[in-house]
This record gives C-alpha cells, structure tokens and sequence, in this order.
C-alpha cells in the first residue's frame, strides 16, 4: 500500500508529483479559497485518498456536491475531457474512475442514517454554545447537571432538560443555598432558548440511540476506509445547531480514543466545512476548548482539516497547527482583501521561482498554492500544484442512488427507530404523581379526623378513637420538639403542602 496521496503536479510545467506523507495525515490542514476556485475537489480527492489508504473519513455536505463519492465519474460528464486532459499533463497514469463505499448520515434522518447524541453526553459548555446563554445562565444550567447527577436523573432528550428546570426553579431557594443563586429569571431564559433549540430541529438531535463513534471508523473487508457524509445542507440554516455539533463530534473523538502517537496513517480524518461558523461570535472559553482539541487530538491519530474560505476565519493559534495546506484563489478587491492575502502568503516557506502573493492571487480554479509536510514533519517549500481530477462523480448523486446506498449500509435499521427509555423526564413525573397522591391521602385523612372529632364535641357519638386521639396529642406536646414535628406535619398536610405539590405537577406538565 502506498506510503503517500497523490494530490496533483507541480513546478514549472505542473510535472512534479506533490504527495502528502500520510504519517502527517493527522498533522491538520488547511483547504482555503474564494467560492468556485475548486475547495470541493480538493476535499473530494483528499476523501478518496484517505479512503483508498484504508482511513475512514468523515465529513459535511453543505451543498450537496459530495454526495457525488457514492458514484463513479463518467466519460459521458461534462468536464471529461478536460479530467483526462489534466490526468495527462500532470502524469496521473493511474487515473481511472471509481466508487467509494459511503455511509450517508443526517441529523434530520431524512437523507440518511440520524445521528443522535444525549443531553448528558453534549454537556453544559456546548450547549450553552448553543443556545447562546449568559455567563449567569450558564451557571444555572450547570448546577441543573449538577442536581442531576446527585439525583440519578438521566438526561438524555430535550424534554427530560425541560423538566429538570422546572424541578430546580421550584426549588430555587434550596439550591441557592448549597451552589448559588438560581434566579427564576434565569431558568425562564434556559426555558425559552431550548424552545428555540426545538424548533430548529434540536430535537431530532438529542435522543437515543446514541451514535457509536466506533461506527464512523469502518474499514471495509477490501481494506478501504468508509467515507462518512453529513448531509447539511438543511442544518447549515441553523448554523450554531451545525458548528455545535461538528465540535461535540470532535470532542467525543478526542474523549473516547485512546493514544496511538505517531502512527504509520491516521485512524481517522474529520473534514470541517465551513470552518468560520465554528469561530464566529465564539466565547474564548470555546476556543481555547478546540485550539486544546486541535493540539491534542493528533496524538489519538485523528486528522482535522478546516475548509473556509479565507485563512483569517481561523484563529491564528490554530492556524499554526494546521501543516497540510491547500491554498486556492483568494480576491483582493479591498485593502482589508489585500492585507488578508500578505497574511495567507507569510504562513508558507517561500519559493524562489515565484512571489507567493501573486501565486495566491492568481492561481485558476482547479489550482492551488500547495504547501504539505515533508520529512520530520518541516513544511514543505510553497508550490503552485494543479490539483488532479476526482474518480468519483463531480456533483450530487440522485434521490434514488441515496437510497439504495442507505439500505446497503453496515448500519442500516441501526439508528432509525427512536428509543424514549426511563428518564429524568418520566422520574421526576413519577415523583410529582408520588407526593400529590401522599398529599390527597393525607388531606382526606385530615379531613375526616376532624368530622369524627366535631360529631364527638357535639355528643352525636362517641368513639375510643378520638380520645385516644386526644392523649396522643397530649403526648405529643410533653416536649418541644414533638411540638415542632406535629406542627410541621399539619402543614404539610394542609393547604401549603397542597400548593407545593400542585406547583411541582404544574410545572412538570404545563403545556405537555
């Protein structure tokens, strides 16, 4: 099996082979350029190498383009004959076209498998990222998960958090005391941005069963690894839903596999699209989170590389350990365009043959300013690299190729029945049910001790019961503390107890 991918021709006449050391896989990368100058190709023959190499590959449909990886390119297609012709001047012999065994997902579950994870397994950080709460909601929703941990209440779907806030602003002043203020204010806030979050689909996301990572790590009997896309096409519309979950995908990753150092390939390689939407408006707690992920997560033999489409949407601290580098076409029509362009341009080893700046500026569609790691890990010197044709099909496969690719899939029937088992939802009902029932029964009790008590005073009967009724009151009284329990017990029997209980029921279900 190869040592390396092959990614295009360099040099003066685009002959020279520029191959990417797949020991470096997992060094992170970079795939940048203006819209139309050829990011999707580059992503595509990057998948099919990796894939070709035996590493499954996981990456993002924005617009529906790389669907195309389930079919194999034709000589009937549009761009035929300029593939071939540039097989040719770059000296790709090899060329041929092919399929690639692909795995469909959706977080929707309507163009492929759902993919789902659970409230607890998503945490308090992502998802107040999500929701975009306050630092003091985000304190709120923290002592929740806390109360839930303490209270074995699972957290798995959107409705069992819904009901676990309901829970802690009923019992607000309690919590106060042990973790600090929990205003209700706060939790109505929490309250109605999950209503948002469900709305947009959040729904659909959060739930089980939950996504066994190990199922995006196939390698098929033939060696080849699965190519697994997200189909997001629907769920960039909802770009925090998209970036929030990407990063927990990449979280769990990093959480769930072990250490493998410096291996011969990565075990697996996450393609980021869109990569801005992760950084934008994010909280510095949030990236310094990834910038952790993105230097740590190599080690476990997982290769991250971001598609945007100026090198600026990533944060320079990241930038800095992203050593493939996939430079195509960047427009300098603005002064902020053009000091953009000089920053792009000082991040690569220059090359005496030509100016790197007016490479990047340059540079056709189809074309890029390639810089990949060579031996030790040292970045290469800057090259303008014709990019080589893709196998598989350059755009979209139909609706019914989809799926039929889903129905062959190794984990078809896996994913698509929802599962709603015994959670904080159903408990914290059952307790609600528990203590009006104890309530009712105490207050019917009340109820006709008094009667028999009144039908006493008024001599129409009489009965052992209430005098013996009286000499426990008696004895209840021979100390201050049996005084204390009898009273706090008559309350909570009475009307007070009766608001508590309603209180906790009316919140739990209203609106259900």
């Amino acid at each position: 099996m190869s040592e390396t991918i092959f990614t295009g021709g360099g040099g003066p006449d685009y002959a020279t082979p520029q191959e990417m050391l797949l020991k470096y896989g997992n060094r992170h990368g970079l795939i940048a350029g203006a819209t139309g100058t050829g990011k999707t190709v580059t992503l595509q023959i990057l998948a099919e190498g990796f894939s070709d190499a035996g590493v499954p590959v996981i990456l993002s449909d924005i617009k529906g383009d790389v669907s195309g990886m389930a079919v194999p390119g034709s000589p009937d297609q549009k761009l035929h004959a300029a593939f071939t012709s540039r097989a040719e001047k770059i000296g790709f012999d090899a060329y041929r076209y092919d399929s690639f065994p692909v795995i469909f997902w959706d977080i929707f579950g309507e163009q492929g498998h759902p993919m789902r994870t659970t409230v607890s397994e998503m945490g308090p950080l992502l998802l107040s990222r999500l929701m975009g709460l306050s630092d003091a909601q985000e304190g709120v929703l923290n002592i929740a998960f806390r109360v839930a941990d303490e209270e074995a209440l699972p957290l798995l779907d959107l409705k069992d958090l819904q009901a676990l806030l309901t829970f802690v602003g009923e019992s607000a002043d309690d919590l106060s005391l042990r973790y600090g203020n929990v205003a209700t204010a706060s939790v109505g806030a929490i309250q109605r941005a999950l209503l948002v979050l469900e709305n947009q689909g959040g729904a659909h996301f959060f739930g089980e069963p939950a996504l066994d990572l190990a199922d995006l790590m196939r390698v098929t009997p033939e060696g080849r690894g699965h190519v697994n896309i997200l189909a997001a096409d629907k769920l960039v519309h909802s770009p925090r839903l998209y970036a929030t979950f990407l990063l927990w995908l990449l979280s769990e990753l990093f959480e769930q596999l072990p250490e493998v150092g410096n291996p011969d390939k990565p075990r697996l390689v996450f393609f980021f699209d869109e990569a801005h939407l992760l950084f934008d408006d994010a909280p510095k707690a949030l990236v310094d989170k990834v910038e952790q992920v993105a230097r740590l997560i190599r080690s476990k033999g997982v290769g991250v590389y971001f598609i945007t489409q100026n090198p600026d949407d990533v944060p320079e601290d990241i930038l800095g350990q992203l050593g493939n580098r996939f430079q195509h076409a960047l427009r300098a029509f603005t002064a902020r365009d053009q000091k953009a362009l000089k920053r792009a341009a000082e991040t690569y080893r220059p090359n005496p043959r030509f100016d790197t700046v007016e490479a990047i500026r340059d540079v056709g569609t189809g074309e890029a300013v390639t810089s990949l790691l060579q031996d030790k890990g040292v970045p290469g010197v800057v090259e303008r690299t014709l990019i080589r044709p893709p196998a598989t099909r350059l755009g979209p496969c139909d609706t019914a190729t989809r799926r039929d690719v889903v129905a062959a899939s190794p984990v078809a029937g896996k994913y698509e029945a929802a599962l709603d088992r015994r959670s904080a939802f159903e408990m914290l009902a059952a307790r609600a049910e528990a203590a009006a029932k104890a309530a009712e029964e105490a207050e019917t009790a009340e109820a006709e001790a008094e009667e028999e008590a009144r039908e006493f005073r008024a001599a129409r009967r009489y009965s052992g019961s209430a005098r013996a009724g009286r000499t426990r009151r008696g004895a209840a009284t021979e100390s201050l503390g049996g005084a204390i329990a009898s009273a706090v017990v008559k309350e909570l029997r009475g009307t007070t107890g009766r608001r508590i209980v309603r209180g906790i029921l009316g919140g739990l279900f209203r609106g259900r």
